[in-house]
């Protein structure tokens, strides 16, 4: 599984790459599944160009990238869209049109009942671990691991250099939960793709796009979402 991160919390200062209106969303979204992506994930937007969980701005991303798309297609539930934990149980609960999935920081404040309402809903969710977190270590706890449907293995290690050892690092503290669930493994900016090469050579699911990286692996800048799955795709597949 290869899954594209369309924009993440990257805004226009960023450059046009970045998709910000349903619309562009869309036609980023159908681009990359045509050049491989097998799902896609997605931080709707708010007028003024901000991560948001609010009802409007959910239902009006998944409906148009929906109509171009027939692929699952998940959302961010972040905490710095709605900081508030029960404001964000709000806005969750506000939504019309349900994501197929939606991802939770299992390091964030109210994360198991975000997840457990998530899941009461149909909403799969996707466990975020992060490194330098202790979020492994909740999720270990948390009677929610085996009805998530995969972990989202997050290396926030931006150093070329290191972050492939601080994504065994994780991996290892992963191991030790017994959820039983699919990792989905991957890293960002400068780790990104150091960290999708050890995906492809452990067979982990992985993910690129927008949200993890603007550059390709040759250094040079991307201009779509499209292009960086290609690249990604080619990557993963890399020989040893």
């Amino acid at each position: 599984m290869t899954q594209v991160c369309l924009n993440g919390s990257r805004g226009a200062a960023d450059g046009a790459l970045v998709p910000m209106s349903p619309g562009s969303m869309a036609d980023s979204a159908a681009d990359a599944v045509l050049a491989g992506a097998t799902d896609v994930h997605v931080h709707p937007k708010s007028p003024c160009g901000q991560d948001t969980l609010s009802p409007r701005a959910v239902s009006a991303t998944l409906a148009e990238i929906r109509a171009r798309v027939t692929v699952p297609v998940g959302v961010t539930t972040g905490a710095w869209a709605e900081p508030d934990p029960a404001l964000r149980l709000e806005r969750v609960r506000g939504w019309t049109v349900l994501p197929d999935h939606a991802s939770v920081n299992w390091h964030e404040p109210g994360a198991e009942e975000l997840a457990a309402l998530l899941i009461g809903l149909g909403v799969g969710v996707e466990a975020g671990i992060w490194s330098g977190t202790d979020g492994a270590a909740r999720f270990a706890a948390s009677p929610l691991a085996p009805r998530v449907l995969r972990v989202l293995a997050e290396v926030t290690d931006t150093d070329p250099d290191t972050a492939e050892t601080t994504a065994h690092t994780l991996l290892a503290d992963l191991a030790g939960s017994p959820h039983g669930r699919p990792i989905l493994l991957h890293g960002e900016d400068g780790g990104a793709w150091p960290v999708l090469r050890l995906a492809g050579r452990l067979g982990l699911a992985t993910r690129i796009g927008v949200e993890d990286t603007l550059y390709l692996p040759n250094g040079e800048r991307a201009v779509s979402n499209a292009q960086l799955v290609r690249a990604g795709l080619a990557e993963y597949a890399r020989p040893l």
